[in-house]
């Protein structure tokens, strides 16, 4: 009898591991799932290049409009720019100064170095990139053959624009300035003025909204873009006037940073033929390219 129960207890045993070997758990087999490596969504393609940031100040007529027609020159050169718009002269400068901007473009350089020498700020020329002349625009009359005696003109009256429109306006014959007044004219320079033409002097950006009550005016084209007057321009200063080749419009940056890669590339941009042809074609006589 206890060797009938010797036998039944081990065949049980036999049978027990016989069970267990014949269901191995989970973690020991590795499903095909688990062992085949992770697949890649983009296997065989490169990771994407990461673009370099340029951040760039600019007025919204035209500078940041000449900078968005660049934007994808750059890209294709790894450089992602991003254009920030000002509306005033002063902010630009001292975001650019205390390294918020990369560059900044909206001004002349006798703007600049004024400005540098005002506020200590170290600011330089990367490039010249456009001149926006001043413009003579029709008001109450269109006619600059037959203009009344006693007509009305409206000018700048800052120091730099009103001697521009004070040139322009000699230029045409209509008065005569002060021989070496040059740059620095005011009314006060005028010595001859054969039409007894009514000249006065108006802050800037409101020279557009009073054009109506005035003959004439010499408008800078900044403002005559902003205010989408253009098309009654009758002439403008030329391209080749002693203040064009004064006053053209700058890409400004840190001192040092003239020969940074980014902005070398946005200086062969803004400087390229497409960009001469986009300011030529976009804007007329209002802005002209001096590259």
């Amino acid at each position: 009898m206890k060797k009938l129960l010797s036998l039944v207890l081990a065949f049980t045993l036999v049978l027990t591991l016989a069970a267990c070997g014949s269901a191995p758990s989970e973690s020991s087999v590795p499903s095909s799932e688990s062992s085949a490596p992770e697949s890649s969504s983009a296997e065989g393609s490169a990771p994407e290049a990461e673009l370099t940031v340029l951040r760039v100040g600019a007025s919204p007529a035209p500078h940041a409009q000449i900078l968005a027609s660049v934007k994808d020159a750059l890209a294709a050169e790894g450089i992602d720019l991003q254009v920030q718009e000002f509306t005033d002269y002063v902010l630009p400068n001292i975001a650019l100064e205390d390294g918020d901007l990369d560059a900044n473009f909206f001004q002349h350089k006798p703007y600049l170095d004024d400005f540098n020498a005002n506020n200590d700020t170290h600011l330089v020329s990367a490039a010249a990139i456009h001149f926006e002349p001043l413009g003579l625009y029709a008001g109450k009359s269109s006619d600059l053959d037959n203009i009344a005696d006693g007509a009305s003109i409206a000018v700048p009256n800052d120091t730099t624009n009103e001697a521009r429109a004070l040139l322009l306006l000699e230029s045409l014959g209509l008065i005569k300035v002060k021989e070496g007044a040059g740059l620095a004219a005011t009314k006060k320079d005028i010595v001859e003025n054969p039409k007894n033409l009514v000249i006065d002097e108006l802050e800037a950006a409101q020279l557009p909204r009073t054009l109506p009550d005035y003959d004439f005016a010499v408008i800078n084209g900044n403002y005559a873009l902003d205010a989408g007057i253009t098309d009654s321009v009758l002439t403008t200063e030329d391209a080749q006037s002693e203040a064009a080749q004064t006053f053209a419009n700058i890409l400004a940056v840190r001192e040092g940073d003239e020969s940074r890669p980014e902005i070398q590339a946005l200086v062969k941009a803004l400087t390229s033929e497409d960009s001469r042809t986009f300011i030529s074609e976009t804007y007329g006589v209002t802005v002209i390219p001096v590259f």
